[in-house]
């Protein structure tokens, strides 16, 4: 009896756990008020800047780039992505990234020159910005984003590492379907 009423107590200790955790997790996430942008947010605490040169010409670049609904045929860290319209500001897109599902709001567009997005996911709230810039039928893209969130504040130092590691791979998959 008295082993039973000690393991009741250690159960509705860990469900009590659970449910202020659960709870101040809600309150985190409902509470979270984010400003979007045309640019990063410079003070987020994780920004990564990146930059590539792509041997092809900013329309074929900005072509593969801005089709979202086939991003995953050639950037394989993305699964299922769907825009929402057409690719024009205040166009929702969705799409996975490491497991996380986020719906993104594109906020400028100018076509072959520049384009950025925000939105929210669990904990965080990104902005990225696309610059493109071409030369002698190359195109440099410059890539800046921002992260920021009571998760991203949390676990800045894992953030930073996974969002540099992911740019360079989206920047390479893209260099790699837009010079074929």
């Amino acid at each position: 009896m008295m082993k039973y009423r000690r393991l009741r107590n250690i159960g509705y200790g860990v469900v009590s756990f659970l449910l202020v955790i659960s709870s101040v997790i809600f309150l985190l996430e409902y509470f979270s008020n984010y400003k979007t942008s045309k640019t990063i947010h410079p003070d987020a605490p994780v920004i990564t800047r990146k930059s590539i040169i792509i041997k092809a010409p900013a329309e074929k670049v900005w072509k593969v780039f801005s089709d979202v609904d086939h991003w995953d045929a050639w950037q394989k860290e993305i699964v299922t992505p769907k825009i929402n319209g057409a690719f024009k500001p205040g166009t929702s897109f969705t799409w996975k990234s490491n497991g996380l599902t986020i719906t993104s709001t594109l906020q400028t567009v100018e076509i072959n020159k520049m384009a950025g997005w925000s939105g929210p996911a669990f904990g965080a709230f990104g902005i990225h910005t696309w610059y493109f810039t071409e030369h002698n039928g190359q195109t440099t893209i410059r890539v800046e984003e921002s992260m920021e969130g009571w998760l991203v504040n949390l676990l800045k130092h894992q953030f930073q590492s996974s969002l540099d590691t992911s740019i360079d791979y989206w920047l390479n998959s893209l260099k790699i379907e837009a010079e074929k």
